[in-house]
């Protein structure tokens, strides 16, 4: 079965001081092993990009470059796979972000899930509560 992991994950992996930081570094290193598929999306990249590289977001920001090595270290892996919006992508994001009157911050987690649905991910590995608003996944918070 694939999953796919939401920047939260990533972003606790590589901040030391959050008090998720053990479990979600040993969940990565565990998806990492393989040999299940995992859908790294790229907004998923890019908000883990920003976010882990910004000073007032994380006391100890990362250097970009280290950012961007964490990333390519993940996409390097053989059963990582990414992917981005399709030929159909509007009108499933449409149908989502209706069924979860998605508005403000959850038009990102919209577009997570459709892309999701293009690609026939079911799964989602995430600590944002958000996510089980949109029927039709399986949310998992390794933090629970």
């Amino acid at each position: 079965m694939s999953a796919t992991l939401d920047a939260n994950v990533l972003l606790y992996a590589s901040d030391e001081s959050s008090e998720f930081h053990e479990r979600a570094l040993g969940l990565v290193f565990d998806l990492a092993r393989g040999p299940e598929l995992v859908y790294l999306f790229w907004p998923v990249v890019m908000a883990y990009l920003r976010i882990s590289t910004h000073p007032s977001i994380f006391d100890s920001p990362l250097p970009p470059a280290e950012a961007r090595t964490n990333m390519e270290r993940l996409l390097e892996l053989p059963h990582v796979q990414t992917a981005g919006e399709q030929q159909r992508f509007w009108e499933r994001f449409r149908l989502v972000a209706t069924e979860a009157d998605a508005r403000g911050n959850l038009v990102s987690d919209a577009h997570l899930v459709a892309l999701m649905g293009e690609n026939g991910v079911r799964a989602i590995w995430t600590h944002d509560r958000d996510y089980r608003r949109f029927p039709g996944i399986d949310v998992r918070d390794p933090f629970a």
